[in-house]
This record gives structure tokens, sequence and C-alpha cells, in this order.
């Protein structure tokens, strides 16, 4: 999908889609599309933002294909560490919306700091979907270069990006690189377990001290790891960002427009020097934290059905539907096409090399170092004590 900007009109055949203020269960929530499909021309948030997300026809019907595309690379991962060919695996399912949208609304000069689950953020970026692969079939780092993709490292350690992100925002600042359309933005993706973090906090703290270019864009899919909201926070995230003296704004984190139309405000505010933003995208994880959890020992089947009724695929699906915006024909040739790249994507996985264990000295420093030299010198001379032996 090309990068819209909102302000887009749409075909005028179509029946003009009504205004509103942020309504329902949650008056703070902004939410442009409907579970039913249904499309919201704008919306005003608590603090008079006026959301909308105005996108051609064309970019409609890539932000779907970049769902579905996402969503099955992703089962595909998950059944390969299921048949022992991957170490772990971080499923995004549920969740596409919020990095999808999220993703899309990124700027090619702004710099993203993911987590290690934003597979749909990574997509949209224009990484080749193989590189986070290698880190969980254990076969190298999941190295990219981070300046030519503008999106750093997986990490791994919770909450500890939202700091290097915060840093390289107050870089931007000191290199005068904001203030204007070509200015740069930052996003940092955590969840909302990582909002308990000391890090996430002391981010919160540089960000607004500073005001840098930054939005941190919490992905609250209701647990952290095993346990609920309630166990994290007494009062919506979103609202945390007041304490710290900048905005925070909920959105329908399974609604791709909203996701995408809330995103690219708070990028564009971040950029033009209005400082930094919080925005909670109110989600939820459908399958296990990784591979290595079982969610069925800590929540009931029927709160996961009742999210199932708001999945962000179905309701684009939907909205495209109900508009006339696509036909049987593309629907399937985008589950085609999904199924052949998932495809595509195990048959590279499993031909993955096994690295030679001293290549973990290679990329330490970037110039070498003595000692290191020293310890390779000695790892080598311990494995070739095997040459020849039973072992």
């Amino acid at each position: 999908m090309a990068k819209g900007d909102p302000g887009v009109s749409t075909r005028s055949r179509r029946a003009a889609p009504r205004s509103r203020k942020a309504t329902g269960a949650d008056p703070d929530l902004v939410q442009l599309l409907t579970p039913e499909g249904e499309r919201i021309d704008s919306v005003t948030g608590p603090d008079g933002t006026v959301y909308r997300a105005d996108l051609t026809d064309d970019e409609y019907r890539g932000l779907y294909r970049d769902l579905v595309l996402v969503r099955k690379l992703d089962a595909e991962a998950t059944a390969l560490q299921r048949q022992g060919e991957l170490g772990l695996w971080a499923s995004l399912l549920g969740q596409e919306a919020a990095q999808v949208g999220s993703g899309r609304a990124l700027r090619t000069q702004d710099m993203a700091f993911p987590t290690y689950r934003e597979h749909g953020v990574l997509y949209c970026r224009g990484i080749d979907p193989i590189m986070p692969f290698g880190l969980f079939r254990g076969v190298d780092q999941g190295g990219w270069d981070p300046n030519e993709f503008k999106f750093n490292m997986y990490t791994i350690v919770i909450g500890a990006q939202t700091l290097h992100a915060t840093g390289y925002a107050m870089g931007i600042t000191m290199d005068g690189r904001m203030g204007g359309d070509d200015g740069e933005a930052v996003i940092a993706y955590f969840g909302d377990g990582a909002t308990s973090q000391g890090d996430v906090n002391e981010a919160f703290v540089w960000a607004s001290v500073f005001n840098a270019p930054m939005v941190f864009f919490c992905q609250n899919n209701q647990y952290a790891i095993s346990e609920p909201l309630e166990r994290q926070t007494r009062v919506p995230l979103y609202q945390r960002a007041a304490g710290f003296g900048f905005p925070g704004v909920r959105v329908d984190g399974n609604d791709v427009l909203a996701s995408y139309a809330v995103t690219r405000t708070a990028l564009d505010n971040a950029r033009h020097g209005q400082g930094p933003s919080l925005i909670e995208a109110y989600t939820y994880r459908m399958g296990a934290h990784t591979t290595s959890d079982d969610p069925t020992r800590y929540r009931i089947a029927s709160e996961v059905e009742a999210w199932q009724a708001k999945d962000p695929i179905a309701r684009m699906k939907a909205f495209l539907t109900k508009q006339q915006i696509v036909d049987a024909d593309f629907f399937a040739e985008v589950d085609e096409q999904a199924r052949s790249e998932s495809l595509h994507l195990r048959e590279r996985v499993l031909a993955m090399p096994d690295p030679q264990p001293v290549t973990m000295f290679d990329n330490v420093y970037p110039n070498g170092s003595p000692l290191l030299d020293e310890q390779r010198a000695k790892f080598n001379r311990y494995m070739e004590s095997f040459e020849g032996s039973a072992h």
C-alpha cells in the first residue's frame, strides 16, 4: 500500500459515512471502522483532535492485503516452531491492525524501535520477512541494518527499546532534523506489561523534559504474559501520559484505519516539534504470549470468542465488501498470495545453514580486539581437541 495522507477523497458514488465524537463503551476510544465493517468519516478525540483516514481504494485494498499476508506468515512461523524448526516464536495473532496501521503511518524518514513481536511493522518497512527467523532459529542474531530500513533490531529485554528510542529522538532534536514536514519522528513499540518497567517510565520522563519527537505505541493486548491488565494499572494506560506532561490517546487496536490515522497524526505532531505522545492501541492477543506459553491456564474461552468477533481482518473485509471496493476474485487472489509467500518462507527457513561455532567471535567489535583474538584461538584449539575422538 502506498502511504496515503488523510484527506484524500474516496469515490463519490458511496454514501458519506457519519462523523462522531468517540462514543460507546469507552467514550475515549478512537474508532473509524466498527466491528461490523461500517466506516466512520471522522472522530473527535477527547482533546479536540479530529482523526480521519480517507484513503484511496488502492490503499484500502493494500491495507487488507497487508493484514492477510502478515497473519499468514505469522501462522507459518508458529507451525515451524511447533515442528521443532524454531526455538521460539512470539505471535502477533489479533494485533495485525495495530501493527499494519501504525507501520503504514510511518513516513520514509521515521525510525521505529520494536519489541520481539512487531512482525507486521517489519513487513511494512520493507524488510524481508526471513530476517527475524535467523534469530528465532538460532543461526544468527537476527541482523539487519537499522539505518537502511529505519527499523531497529528486535529487543527481547522488556521495555529497554523505549530508552533507546528516546535517546535517538533526543539526537534528532540536537541535530536539527525536525520542525517541518521533512522532519524525522521516532516510534517505540511495547506491550501493556512493559508499562510497569522502570525503563519505560524513565523514557517517558526523558522524552517529556527534552520535548523529544517521540511516539510511544503501547499495544495493550490485555495480558502481560499471564497477568491481566488490572494487575498492571488502576487507570487506563493512555491516561498515564498526563502525569509525565504529554498527551495520550486510546485507539481501537483492531481497527486498521483508526490505528493509521492516530499514529500518522501523532508522528506529524512530533516531527513539527510538539513533543512526545502515548498511543494505547486497545487490542487482544488471540494466541499465546509465545510458543512456550499456554493461555488456557489463565483465561477462559468465552473471552477469546468475544474478541474474535472484533477480528481486524474480518472487519476490513466487511468494509471492502459493503463499499464494493473489491470482488470475490480479489479475496481469492490475496489468499493465494498469502499461501504462496508462506510456503516460500518455510522453504527458506528450512534451508538456513547452521553456523560454525567459531563465528560467534566475528561481529563483537568492528575492528577486532587482541583479547578477542586470543579467545578465538583458545576456542579453536578446544574444538580441534575433539577431532578424531568419539565425541
